[in-house]
């Protein structure tokens, strides 16, 4: 077998097999096939597509390529949720305390931000003493005992997949709907869980841009999923604007402590019951998603999921004391309100941009070595539908330096305005199961 005839035949637009498929990723991660080859197939792939079975076999192959993790140990079905990313996205610190207070067991590893969306490992790291390394045994324990560990990701896991994207950056293949979907999904396999949740975002702050887009990643992905033996649910959200208020680190881990207490926003609330629903039903407590919304409310408002929070965070070596007191958590020394210099309905706000004015004040990393400051942030006041008089404040930032010039106005180019009346956006799209 040639690596060549491999990119012809794919240049050709014929189906590889298994085989084939195998023999190019262990070729590659092993050293043996060189890049300009793999750089070629990826091409192949971003013209030609793939087939589902193509797209599974690749995922697979990137999953075999390293580590593997072995939950067995750990009670119970084993449920993820992977988030697609963007601005605000501050869904795992309220999913995961809130699905581990029904007894579903939550093993998750999550990434570090870069750019203009945020990490959940970040955003834990907020918290005094939050320790995001766990042995393997503490983390299975941790899961066991408490029924939720939120770790960073692991070195090995999926080389394959590592040195695929870097490749993929450099070549101009980035944005192909099977590539996307094998690199994701295999580091989700690889992970270990029984059954994954997907939230596919779309918008201004998304990487898919297009509600059509997201549906075509959503239904790769599970159709990865379920072929390989993962019960898969995407559901497709909105990401034209922010999720909830908060933007940047310990504002984040504050606003999802107030949706745990069940004194949220409504939206946030919304898209983490739905996420959350889906994950409880997969995960065995409840036999319907109307159920488990219905219950899982009922969980936010007794302050039961608040309190599995700081148990969580206890348990990974954090003060509780932030959760049951947030105002301790970092803060920042300048409050600045940010004010209007238009009046109307706000019609749109560029998510992305927001996510940069947040970077700019030093919330988010332009490379993987810059340091972020847990303690600054973004407020955001007016959303999507919201009336602007000249001069109301849109936002506030929290800041550590009193030089914000730049980032103003990048927040202040965000926002569109209109005279027409402008209804609040839709957040669930779709769920593809």
């Amino acid at each position: 077998m040639r690596a060549v005839d491999i990119i012809l035949k794919k240049r050709n637009g014929k189906e590889l097999t298994k085989e084939e498929i195998d023999f190019l990723i262990e070729g590659y991660t092993a050293g043996n096939i060189p890049d300009y080859q793999v750089s070629s197939f990826l091409m192949s792939v971003y013209f030609k597509g793939m087939t589902e079975e193509e797209t599974a076999h690749l995922t697979n192959a990137m999953v075999q390529s390293g580590d593997q993790i072995d939950l067995s140990k750990i009670e119970g079905i084993k449920v993820d949720k992977h988030s697609t990313g963007g601005v605000g996205d501050k869904t795992s610190l309220i999913i995961g305390p809130l699905v581990a207070s029904v007894g579903i067991p939550v093993a998750k590893m999550s990434g570090r931000g870069l750019g203009h969306t945020g990490g959940t490992v970040d955003k834990l790291e907020a918290i005094e003493g939050f320790q995001v390394e766990l042995t393997t045994q503490q983390f299975i324990d941790n899961v066991n005992e408490h029924k939720i560990a939120i770790v960073g990701q692991s070195g090995n896991l999926t080389p394959a997949d590592k040195k695929l994207y870097a490749l993929r950056d450099v070549t101009g293949t980035v944005d192909s709907i099977p590539l996307i979907a094998s690199s994701i999904m295999s580091k989700k396999i690889a992970s270990g869980s029984n059954a994954i949740v997907l939230d596919v975002k779309f918008g201004s702050g998304a990487f898919m841009k297009t509600l059509d887009d997201a549906r075509k990643l959503a239904n790769a992905m599970v159709g990865i999923g379920n072929k390989l033996g993962r019960q898969t649910i995407a559901i497709i959200t909105d990401m034209g604007q922010p999720l909830g208020h908060e933007i940047g680190n310990a504002n984040e881990v504050k606003e999802a402590i107030d949706v745990l207490s069940g004194k949220g926003d409504h939206d946030l609330t919304e898209v983490c019951l739905t996420l959350a629903g889906n994950m409880a039903v997969l995960g065995g407590a409840y036999d319907t998603f109307e159920e488990a919304y219905a219950g899982l409310t009922d969980v936010l408002k007794s302050g039961k999921a608040v309190e599995k929070m700081r148990d969580f965070v206890v348990s990974q070596g954090g003060n509780g004391n932030q959760i049951t007191s947030p105002e301790t958590l970092p803060q920042a020394a300048y409050h600045i309100e940010i004010k209007a210099e238009a009046e109307g309905n706000v019609e749109a706000i560029d998510a992305e941009s927001v996510g940069i004015a947040a970077m700019l004040l030093g919330a988010g990393r332009k490379t993987k070595e810059d340091a972020i400051d847990y303690a600054v942030g973004i407020t955001l006041l007016k959303k999507v539908g919201d009336t602007v008089a000249k001069g109301d404040t849109l936002a506030i930032f929290h800041a550590n330096a009193e030089d914000i010039a730049v980032a103003e106005k990048t927040l202040k180019d965000a926002y569109t305005f209109t005279d027409k009346e402008v209804p609040a956006p839709e957040l669930i799209h779709d769920i593809i199961k």
